[in-house]
């Protein structure tokens, strides 16, 4: 999206990827650990490294930063578009479902 060029994001996730569970059961579960983490950092962190199925998992979701564009169009779209500090989903991509942690976007006006 061009209203982004120049924008930075710094997110975490948890994938819950359909090799571990069908779709359904993986929103119910991710429903569950986003009330449960609350929006708190090191909750997430620890709920990544116990049901992420992502590589990302051993750094507690954490996935860096990125800029726009960069990652799949669903995610893409939170990251650069939702309320910073908060913790979002379930997201679906083609990877999976995702709870994703948007900690910091750069390039604002």
């Amino acid at each position: 999206m061009i209203s982004n060029f120049g924008k930075k994001a710094t997110a975490s996730h948890i994938l819950i990827g359909p090799k571990t569970m069908n779709q359904e059961d993986a929103r119910a579960k991710l429903l569950e650990i986003k009330e449960a983490v609350d929006n708190d950092p090191e909750k997430f962190a620890e709920m990544a490294m116990e049901w992420s199925s992502c590589p990302s998992k051993k750094k507690g979701g954490d996935l860096g930063s990125f800029n726009a564009g960069m990652m799949v169009k669903n995610f893409d779209r939170v990251c650069f578009e939702e309320e910073v500090g908060v913790v979002h989903g379930p997201v679906s991509t083609q990877f999976g479902e995702h709870l994703i942690f948007l900690r910091e976007r750069t390039g604002e006006n």
